[in-house]
Formats: C-alpha cells, structure tokens, sequence
C-alpha cells in the first residue's frame, strides 16, 4: 500500500518544535498500516526536520541556542541577504538538519523510541506556516 497526503502545520517562532502529534492527528491512515515506513518531507528551504528528545524541552532550547552560535546571522562573507539578516543562516541550518525523516511504522504507530519525537526546526524569525508531504508505504 501507498499513500500520500500534504499538510500544513501552523506557523511558529524560530526554535525547535515537536509535532509529532500534529502530524499524527493529520495522518488517521498510520493506523492502518501494521508494518511499513512513513516518510516525512519539508517543501521548504529555510526550516528541517529532525527526530530528538520528546520529554525535556530544555533540549530544544539548548538545539536553537547551538545552532545560533555555529551558524550565526550578519556574517560579512554572507551574499544572500534578500530576506533578512536570518535568511542565509536558516538556509545553512536546513541543508545542515534536512528536508526529511523515514520512520518505521509497527502495528499502526509510530515505532519511535520513548523519548523520540519529531521537531519542526523553525530557522526564520518570521518562518509562517510550513508545509510537509507525508508518504505512507506499508501493508
């Protein structure tokens, strides 16, 4: 079996943002599959994915605060300002972080570790809202 579906997730302050639960109420279908993959892509160039602790939000906290520091805005070398001392930066930390995560599917959950969840990484100050194309294989 295939599916596929588009989302929108809400627009959110730059940090890192676990929406794990967003996706899940916007994909009744995982429930469906017993064994499989989903596949969860970002059609955007200035914010990522990745899979992190889902318990202490101060590990958040603590990604946007590294991140700002190993790739910080106003770099005299930086040429791409078009949108904003933060748009070359967010560029930088998305092709850093990635556009997309394959997560197994197991009896029509998740089969993510207890403290795993996926994070929306929201590199603009101003980012709006973010779309993801959700890919479903499985039986």
């Amino acid at each position: 079996m295939w599916f596929q579906k588009e989302i929108r997730l809400k627009a959110r302050n730059r940090g890192f943002h676990l929406v794990t639960e967003d996706i899940l109420r916007q994909l009744p279908e995982v429930e469906k599959v017993s064994v499989g993959i989903l596949n969860v892509f970002i059609k955007h160039t200035s914010a990522s994915l990745t899979v992190n602790e889902n318990a202490d939000p101060t590990v958040r906290q603590d990604f946007e605060s590294f991140f700002s520091r190993a790739v910080p805005e106003d770099e005299p070398y930086y040429k791409h300002r078009y949108e904003g001392s933060d748009d070359l930066p967010s560029h930088l930390k998305g092709s850093i972080l990635g556009c997309s995560l394959n997560i197994p599917i197991t009896d029509g959950q998740l089969n993510l570790g207890i403290w795993q969840g996926i994070y929306l990484c929201e590199h603009r100050n101003y980012g709006g809202s973010r779309e993801l194309v959700l890919t479903l294989q499985g039986e």
